[in-house]
């Protein structure tokens, strides 16, 4: 048995990331579930009833109590920025993990429209907290090796959430009256228990502490990620790359003032990494996922005709092929990188689109007597599109602007990336049930052209990130690239360059070199000592 007095309870290397990883996948399933719950909340008749939500002409309100918990999202991702990098990445997720318990409470209570837009703001505010830091947190902590995919996991068990919302959502509607919808709010609290009851004892970011001068406590936290001694050359190389990084980057900062206006200092690239990072995010809610995501059941009942029971069941089982495709995505990501995943995402989700957008066009003409032959065949492109979706543009927005960002900016980057996800994410919620009702099958043309667009944007700017350490990116935007990548085959190519591989080498070798010479330093005064 591990001796109680060690840190982490003695675990080291592989068994210290799993912990990690199982406190991120939590917030991460955590922040799925949220994302799944409201779309069986919205068609359920009690929670309609008591908040005096039926009838069409309370689309707009309905839209706003959905969509209001993106903008607490977006206000929490802001609070991250802020207290992200003065309290750590661990006291962050446990203050967002607290807000979020607040906030579920507020929910399940709810009997009327105020009381449940306080909740869902709450809740937003902390789920906004909590999808700024975790990432980050696990991109740091993680051996480059394990990286990507403990990154793209930790969103394999947001869709776990989702699924999991869904399947409960289906189940509590053959039940009906308020526990359809008081019960999936309040099962909040078993992902929020897991938070607290892990986070408080795993180590800090190394980076974070190096960044706040708390250099003594690096060392030992490498080493026990690693599973290796405080003395071994690897550490010790990592340690020094790491404060070289920070270093560089104190040298070379840029106010926020000076980013907004411009003015910025050559070296460090860092208002194109944050728009790359922040991009991702973008893409990600434009490409139209969160039509699906709060409101697929309604868009089967609405715009393919299917019954209220049975939409929910094709959402429950979309889930299950939207989580099955993002298992699938973790090992894929380190073997074809960054870039070609965001590319066949997006690809996959455009000719979905288009198909839904043309099929649709056919089940809404009512002199076709086969027409809702067509509507039943586009079901089969929702399907596809959670697939496609799940392969690359689930998971990677979320881990690329945790590792294009400069380490100072590493927090800020991905709050601003994730507060572009958070404030998009918005639009498109708020946007979609009065598209629908407007517009009917020509809203599916406007996500069809938006995919379309996004393709030759991540073709021609975004480099690769994949089987490179954070040093190595920072290491490479000192070199001044040029904006358009495609050029450069050490930005695209999936595999480490070379010249990254030589770098890290000659810094082991140093610092193997400058531990022998200690040893031999040791070794002369203790043989001086003895003549003495």
């Amino acid at each position: 048995m591990a001796n109680a007095k060690q840190p982490y309870f003695g675990l080291k290397g592989g068994w210290l990331t799993l912990w990690i990883t199982i406190a991120c996948a939590t917030d991460m399933s955590l922040f799925g579930y949220d994302q799944g719950v409201f779309s069986g909340v919205n068609i359920s008749q009690d929670y309609l009833n008591i908040h005096n939500l039926n009838g069409p002409g309370n689309t707009d309100t309905l839209a706003i109590v959905t969509a209001i918990y993106d903008v607490g999202c977006f206000f929490g991702a802001i609070v991250a920025f802020w207290i992200g990098e003065k309290l750590g990445r661990k006291k962050t997720i446990v203050i967002g993990t607290t807000t979020m318990a607040v906030g579920a409470a507020l929910q399940t209570s709810s009997y009327s429209i105020a009381h449940m837009i306080v909740g869902r703001i709450v809740s937003g505010i902390g789920n906004g907290v909590n999808t700024a830091t975790a990432p980050v947190w696990q991109t740091e902590t993680s051996q480059l090796k394990w990286r990507g995919q403990l990154v793209v996991l930790e969103m394999m068990m947001n869709i776990f959430g989702f699924m999991t919302v869904n399947w409960i959502n289906y189940g509590l509607s053959f039940v009906g009256g308020p526990i359809a919808w008081r019960l999936p709010l309040a099962l909040q609290y078993i992902f929020i228990f897991v938070l607290w009851g892990t986070v408080p004892w795993l180590p800090e970011s190394p980076r974070w502490l190096i960044a706040h001068d708390r250099d003594d406590e690096v060392i030992p936290i490498l080493a026990d990620l690693e599973d290796k001694t405080v003395n071994d050359p690897f550490i010790k190389a990592q340690y020094e790359e790491i404060r070289f990084s920070v270093e560089y980057e104190r040298k070379n900062a840029i106010r926020w003032r000076d980013i907004l206006r411009g003015r910025t200092q050559s070296g460090t690239k860092t208002i194109r990494r944050l728009l790359l990072g922040a991009g991702t995010q973008a893409m990600q809610q434009f490409g139209g996922i969160n039509i699906m995501s709060y409101y697929l059941p309604t868009l089967l009942i609405s715009s393919v005709g299917l019954s209220n029971q049975m939409a929910r069941l094709i959402a429950a089982l979309s889930a299950v092929a939207y989580l099955f495709a993002s298992l699938i995505a973790a090992p894929l990501v380190e073997k074809y990188g960054r870039r070609m995943m965001m590319i066949v995402s997006t690809a996959i989700q455009f000719f979905c689109f288009l198909l839904m957008t043309i099929l649709l066009y056919y089940a809404n003409d009512p002199t076709r007597s086969d027409h809702q032959t067509f509507g039943k065949a586009s079901v089969v492109f929702f399907f596809l599109y959670y697939i496609g979706f799940g392969l690359g543009m689930l998971g990677i927005p979320w881990l690329y602007p945790t590792e294009i960002n400069s380490l100072p900016m590493r927090t800020k980057g991905a709050a601003v990336a994730t507060a572009t996800d958070w404030i998009t994410n918005f639009v498109v919620v708020e946007v979609t049930p009065r598209g629908l009702q407007n517009l009917g099958w020509r809203f599916y043309i406007v996500w069809t052209v938006l995919n379309a667009a996004f393709l030759p944007i991540l073709y021609l700017f975004y480099p690769e990130t994949s089987d490179r350490s954070l040093e190595d990116i920072d290491a490479y935007y000192r070199e001044n690239p040029s904006l358009i990548v495609i050029g450069d085959k050490d930005a695209i190519s999936v595999r480490r360059p070379q010249k990254f591989v030589d770098m890290e080498r000659e810094d082991i070798e140093k610092a193997r070199r400058n531990e022998g010479m200690t040893e031999r330093r040791i070794h002369s005064v203790n043989a001086a000592e003895k003549e003495v």
